[in-house]
């Protein structure tokens, strides 16, 4: 968090998402000049202005660039207006990447446009003697961050992070939820990354990536912590949810969260399944991705036994799409080796579970080629640049360029 910053099953609801939605479309259109010569109908706004309550605007305190403005949980249409010789990479909430190294040249104008997707911890109440909650119980380190406040931010990054004007609208359009652990959350802090908030980048304007994944989750804490009953309550019709976990739900050392791979890992994954499609939306099984664990012949070891065959089994008995990032995430390592392979992880390599800017990166052009291959109802909406990938064939790791955001912290991650 940047310096300063605003410091179960039983229980599943079929909350209506109408109420949000027409909360979310009641705000117009808001616009904001950041030029010397604000051009009329832009709320001009000073390179010194703090966001403060009163206006609901302004930039956030401490090292960066990041704007902020307060709107209600929703989608946000965001229009850019970058100016000439920029070097731009856009993020939004906690470090989500919208786009990246939009470059221009001295008298060129380039209008950026993403989809953006915000929220609060608020549940709608269950009606008088239901079980239930009002708000996701939120872990400490969540509390106070971008991804669970009253307003959008979006970070401008990069060497020349030069931008004229923003617009701030409502979109409706559908989600694409993310549920899972560590490896998938929005990462507060540099260095570290998980793979859905490099995802929002390979989508055109036309979806909003709603990452509710969160460090140290399990299908069971997910319940417990009613983060299903918040992603039920906003799910409608025509959605998609993306589904990994198994990092922390194989751990038979956390008894109260702890699920059998041949029998209750199943059991779970069938209840999420059923739980989207009865609102109509399009579930996606993730098996989850390798540690970085070789044998001596450079090969990596499965660290997850059966749970990645689960996840392919209850796939293939529901019909439901199934991205193998075990499969793709193995040849990714190898293809690094056990020499080069590091550089795609946390701590300077020395985990072996959470990745880098650039390990989460080609993490998410795998799922982008599994969607590409097996969910076509959402392949339509990839971004026209998103580009092909081969994990047997990744960028070279010191040629990868990301543009860094101000918050760093060198606290050790959730799960392993």
């Amino acid at each position: 968090m940047q310096p300063g910053r605003r410091s179960v099953l039983a229980g599943l609801l079929l909350a209506p998402a109408t109420a949000a939605a027409a909360l979310e479309t009641q705000m117009t259109a808001r616009r904001f000049d950041f030029t010397a010569k604000p051009r009329e109908g832009f709320t001009p706004v000073a390179a010194d202005r703090l966001y403060d309550a009163a206006s609901g605007h302004g930039f956030e305190p401490g090292q960066g660039r990041s704007f902020s403005v307060a709107v209600p949980e929703g989608d946000w249409r965001v229009t850019l207006e970058v100016e000439g010789g920029a070097d731009l990479t856009v993020k939004v909430e906690s470090r989500r990447l919208a786009a990246e190294q939009v470059r221009t040249q001295a008298k060129e104008r380039r209008e950026v446009v993403f989809v953006a997707n915000t929220r609060n911890a608020a549940l709608p109440p269950p009606p008088k003697n239901a079980p239930g909650g009002t708000e996701v119980i939120l872990n400490p380190r969540e509390k106070g961050t971008p991804n669970w406040d009253d307003r959008l931010t979006v970070e401008f990054c990069g060497p020349a992070p030069k931008v004229a004007r923003m617009t701030i609208e409502p979109a409706s359009v559908p989600r694409v939820f993310l549920l899972g652990d560590s490896t998938v959350t929005d990462q507060p802090f540099e260095p570290a990354a998980g793979w859905g908030q490099m995802l929002p980048r390979f989508f055109a304007p036309t979806v909003s990536v709603a990452s509710h994944a969160e460090s140290g989750e399990t299908m069971k804490s997910f319940l417990m912590e009613h983060r299903l009953d918040k992603v039920l309550s906003q799910t409608r019709a025509g959605d998609f949810a993306l589904i990994q976990f198994g990092h922390n739900d194989q751990k038979e050392n956390w008894p109260q969260t702890y699920v059998a791979a041949d029998s209750t890992y199943r059991d779970y994954l069938k209840a999420y399944v059923g739980e989207f499609r009865r609102r109509k939306a399009t579930p996606v099984l993730l098996t989850s991705m390798h540690r970085r664990r070789f044998d001596e012949a450079g090969r990596i070891i499965n660290t997850h036994g059966d749970y990645p065959a689960a996840v392919l089994a209850v796939g293939k008995a529901l019909g439901v799409p199934v991205i193998d990032l075990a499969a793709m995430s193995k040849a990714f390592y190898e293809a690094l080796g056990p020499k080069e392979s590091p550089k795609a992880f946390a701590d300077g390599g020395k985990d072996i579970t959470h990745h880098n800017n650039y390990g989460a990166y080609e993490l998410a052009r795998c799922v982008v080629e599994g969607i590409r291959a097996g969910v076509p109802e959402l392949a339509r909406h990839l971004a026209a640049d998103a580009g092909r990938f081969d994990p047997g064939k990744p960028t070279p790791p010191d040629s990868f360029v990301m543009a860094p955001s101000a918050a760093r912290s060198n606290a050790a991650l959730r799960g392993n």
